[in-house]
């Protein structure tokens, strides 16, 4: 047998020299060529790590020395043994899976489909199926455990064989990724058919084959982009055939997830495959393990945060019931492709891509594959955000893979094409590395090696199957590097840009302005990006027509009424927007050439709110309001009724009407805030026509949904909303909640039981279809919750009553909080005789006698717990608008205090509204006109504080601004001069304060 040289060794890659020579003159590879195996370990990450693994391997399954002998095979399994550790000691326990590496990979990358990994793993454990078409197991326990985790490990040696023998790794990663995705799946069947193998043994085999279970894959399984070695994270959704109890089938269901999880994760002989995370569910660790269909519906409808439609973009069903897991996914995905219409979604995606960046161990971040700056989370989260938000309307984009999104958005141009190249080829890098370092030793890692050895190795092991060419850990961390500058400067250029592009059709040369006495004009008047301000002026004034011509006349009196706003920049970007939404009307520039008032009101409007900004580039012919002040009065509610009544008669499809109805909404939702930024409304007349709106659509949309019911079951029911809280006091804001009661009364001839049916399945209805998403989606819709919390016995109570219950419920069960909140009912919408009864019934209720002692101590110990408990953790109790010291909650409260001691005797009293109730306080000298006056004026400022931060911001907020710019955005909006942001926070501050004293003394009783 011909020696080998310590420079062959050398040059072959091998560190300890000396070993490598004992191991190859052993006994055990003396029928193999050692010339041979030395030219092999060339092509070996770690040939240290290969030969004593090879040597291991032969000793204890001698038939194993067959494969190197030949020049492919030994190849093959070379590079394999010197990649993993891991699977090279599978193979010396587990002597059939030589079988898998038997033969030489094929450089052309062949992979494994579903079907056949599915039955691998199923006929592991003998399965069958059962009268209900479940998967069960023949064995369970250890047994089925080791069964099962053997063929997975064959399905993975397989896979990382070929993935091994590969000419090139980088372009074949996704295949790879997207296999080990379905081996996941696959495992889990398996474990699946454990799991109701073993919970036959609990229940009764019928009954747990009563029990349909789909896993839901989640992150990079749900994706078909999983590691070699990453949780698995997943949800869990069940249902049952009709005859098996609900508690039963839930019971059972969760055994049957806690046995699937422990077949893959348990200790064992064969060690565990990965964990089973299943905390992206609903409510995370503390919600069930497992929901019905429509429970994860209702979650998602009502509770969800954004992080959670984004992470569920990524879902798939990957095992159990095929049809429940599809009716998961067609139930989620519009959820998902809408959520970017949520309030603040954009800000929450970055926020929280900040966050984990933030949680990282700082010593890790320079080694950090996945996690750090320039890492594959910048990748993913990038590509996910342009997703949701564009996704709404682009279906094309709406796939899970992060490879196939980045094409699909590079192909409809929401990436270019060199940054799409930039990002997939980055993208397919990174996740190679992460590969690489994780097949090693089996173990979830994303941390680049620190120690020079174990980065030689990944250096040798991201080449292709038959490249020799040199490398070195310089090498491997300078293209490291080198990516990760690059993914970061995407990052940061795409994830944060604005998402809103406009563009010109005009070629430079039709510009007529100069540039540069441009540019330095605005830089003068204080625009941040004059650049980007000449990019308007030129798309709005370039070209000959007479639509040019006006703006070149009003531009420069439009710049400088921009420039005094708040943010000019966004003044003129909105002006643009307007104008070409409206293109070429001819009334548009002309009203701003002719009325001096429309032209500085809609300056003003834009360079101080992006929020109606958006809102008239959505309505752009309301921007002839501008012009006329009676126009810009809010419509009564009888107009808004006979509107209703038009499109009820005109549009036979219920969805269709309801669109049209929330239309109306949208508009004279704007009509209501161009009037009130042009200071012709005062807090209360805003709070008024806001609610009238709200009323009229829910009126609208009960009556739509109240025929069509009709028209499928029959007439039964008569339906009133009454409106509650703030609603009910008609002094709402921009963001409110509609907070109503539903009251039922059955129609002659009809039963009790039918007429709850039919109002239960309308008011079910009429609160998701006030703000569902609509198809097309409304653009700009500030959507309208309705909530019923407030209804008897809250949260757990019948969603609607009849008027007999409710007479029932508060003559014997009516507490004195209920009393309280029932200050503010007034009629809303629905039936009107109906709503009168109401309001009749609760008469004596709520006005029919005072307060005793043991009740006004109660209503304080409420008050104390409410300030104690629902403050938002960390806020700061002087600055919050609602809850905070002696804001909006402590005067609300103190009206209705002495409202319930004193409304029984004082009919001036009885109003739901609070600003009334003050100067009735004050006319009874129940406390003083000072006293009332002050009160009356903090109200109003925090109230009209809460509406300007909605309206310059488009984010609803409960707290006074910290920032000066946005503070500087509130006190113009709230009328105050430029730059007199820190006077409205001193106002506000100082206003609290004295109204928190009054109420002290008058609520609590305590004394200066």
């Amino acid at each position: 047998m011909a020696e080998v040289s310590s420079r062959a060794l050398i040059n072959a890659g091998f560190s300890d020299t000396e070993r490598a020579k004992k191991f190859l003159e052993a006994e055990e590879l003396a029928n193999v060529d050692p010339v041979l195996i030395v030219r092999m370990m060339a092509h070996a990450p770690d040939p240290d790590q290969a030969l004593l693994l090879a040597l291991r391997l032969v000793d204890r399954h001698p038939e194993a020395a067959e494969i190197f002998r030949q020049p492919d095979t030994c190849l093959a399994m070379v590079r394999l043994l010197g990649s993993s550790s891991a699977l090279g000691e599978f193979l010396i326990r587990c002597p059939e899976a030589l079988a898998v590496v038997s033969q030489a990979p094929s450089k052309t990358f062949r992979p494994v489909g579903l079907e056949s990994l599915r039955s691998a793993m199923l006929d592991s454990v003998g399965a069958t199926r059962t009268a209900n078409e479940h998967w069960i197991s023949s064995c369970i326990g250890a047994e089925a455990r080791q069964k099962l985790r053997a063929s997975y490990r064959k399905a993975l040696l397989s896979l990382a064989y070929r993935d091994l023998g590969a000419a090139d790794p980088q372009e074949i990663l996704p295949l790879v990724a997207a296999e080990l995705a379905d081996m996941a799946g696959a495992v889990l069947e398996g474990a699946l058919a454990i799991a109701r193998a073993e919970a036959s043994e609990q229940y009764t085999s019928e009954d747990v084959d009563s029990v349909k279970l789909s896993i839901i894959g989640m992150g990079k399984c749900g994706a078909r982009e999983l590691n070699y070695i990453s949780d698995v994270d997943v949800i869990y959704v069940h249902g049952s055939t009709p005859n098996l109890d609900e508690d039963l089938a839930s019971a059972i269901a969760t055994v049957l997830c806690g046995n699937t999880a422990r077949a893959i994760m348990v200790p064992g002989p064969e060690p565990m495959l990965w964990e089973v995370d299943a905390n992206l569910r609903p409510e995370g660790k503390d919600g069930a393990l497992t929901r019905t269909l429509s429970s994860h519906e209702a979650y998602y409808n009502r509770w969800a945060h954004s992080w959670e439609f984004q992470a569920l973009l990524k879902a798939r069903a990957i095992a159990g019931d095929p049809e429940l897991g599809r009716s998961y996914e067609r139930m989620v995905s519009p959820m998902i492709w809408s959520s970017s219409e949520r309030e603040g979604f954009v800000e929450s995606v970055q926020s929280m891509r900040r966050r984990v960046s933030d949680h990282i161990d700082k010593e890790e971040v320079p080694w950090q594959i996945k996690l750090g700056p320039g890492g594959l989370r910048d990748v993913e989260f990038t590509v996910q955000l342009l997703q949701l938000v564009h996704g709404r309307v682009d279906p094309e984009i709406q796939v899970p893979t992060t490879t196939l999104a980045i094409r699909a958005m590079s192909e409809i141009g929401y990436i270019s094409r060199e940054d799409a190249r930039n990002f997939d080829e980055s993208y397919r890098y990174l996740r190679l590395l992460e590969h690489r370092i994780q097949l090693s030793q089996l173990r979830r890692t994303h941390l680049m090696p620190r120690v020079e050895g174990a980065q030689r190795v990944l250096a040798r092991a991201v080449r292709g199957a038959g490249d020799l060419q040199a490398t070195n850990p310089e090498k491997l961390l300078r293209r490291w590097n080198e990516t990760k500058r690059l993914v970061r400067s995407l990052h940061e250029r795409i994830f944060y840009r604005p998402l809103l592009v406009t563009s010109s059709n005009l070629s430079a040369d039709q510009v007529r302005l100069t540039p540069e006495s441009a540019q330095a004009r605005l830089r003068a008047l204080g625009y941040l990006d004059p650049k980007a301000a000449m990019r308007h002026i030129e798309a709005l004034t370039g070209g000959v027509s007479r639509r040019s011509s006006l703006q070149r006349q009003l531009l420069p009196v439009l710049l400088d009424w921009f420039a005094r706003g708040v943010d000019p920049d966004a003044g003129l970007l909105g002006f643009r927007r307007l104008s070409e939404a409206l293109g070429k009307s001819p009334w548009f520039l002309g009203m701003l050439r002719d009325t001096n008032a429309a032209a500085e009101r809609l300056s003003h409007l834009l360079s101080n709110t992006r929020f109606l900004t958006d809102l008239l580039a959505n309505e752009p012919a309301a921007a002839a309001w501008l012009g006329s002040n009676s126009a810009l009065a809010p419509q009564t509610y009888q107009s808004l009724q006979q509107q209703n009544a038009s499109i009820i008669q005109r549009t036979k499809q219920p969805e269709a009407a309801i669109r049209q109805i929330r239309l109306v909404r949208r508009r004279e939702f704007l009509r209501v805030a161009l009037a009130d930024g042009a200071g012709l409304l005062n807090v209360s007349q805003v709070g008024e026509a806001l609610s009238n709106i709200d009323g009229n659509m829910i009126d609208g949309i009960l009556k739509v949904l109240l025929a069509a019911d009709q028209q499928k079951h029959g007439v039964h029911a008569i339906i009133t909303v009454i409106a509650m809280g703030r609603q009910g006091g008609e002094e709402i804001g921009y963001g409110s909640d509609a907070d109503v009661l539903f009251v039922q009364r059955p129609v002659d001839g009809t039963s009790a039981q039918e007429s709850q049916e039919q109002a239960l399945r309308v008011v079910t209805e009429l609160t998701s279809w006030s703000n569902k998403p609509l198809k097309p989606a409304i653009p700009a819709e500030v959507k309208l919750q309705v909530d019923s919390d407030l209804r008897p016995e809250g949260r757990a109570g019948m969603l609607v009553r009849s008027l007999d219950a409710y007479a029932q419920y508060y003559e014997r069960w009516v507490e004195v909080w209920e009393r309280q909140a029932l200050q503010r009912a007034r009629p809303f919408a629905g039936d009107a005789q109906l709503a009168a009864d109401f309001i009749q019934l609760i008469e004596p209720v709520r006005y029919g006698k005072g307060l005793d002692e043991g009740q006004m101590k109660d209503i304080r110990k409420i008050k104390a717990r409410v300030e104690s408990e629902r403050l938002p953790r960390g806020a700061d109790p002087n600055r919050h608008l609602k809850l905070g010291r002696g804001s909006l909650s402590d005067i609300e409260w103190l009206v209705q205090f002495y409202q319930l001691r004193y409304a029984w005797k004082h009919p001036s009293l009885r109003t739901p509204a609070t600003r009334k109730a003050l100067d009735a306080m004050a006319g009874l000298e129940l406390i003083s006109e000072e006293e009332a006056e002050l009160l009356d004026f903090t109200w109003s400022l925090a109230t009209r504080i809460r509406s300007a931060e909605i309206i310059t911001s488009g984010r609803s907020s409960d707290v006074l601004p910290r920032s000066a710019r946005d503070m500087e955005a509130v006190a113009r909006w709230c009328g105050y001069e430029a730059n007199q942001g820190p006077a409205l926070e001193e106002d506000y501050l100082r206003a609290t304060r004295h109204s928190r004293a009054i109420f002290e003394q008058l609520f609590y009783g305590f004394e200066d």
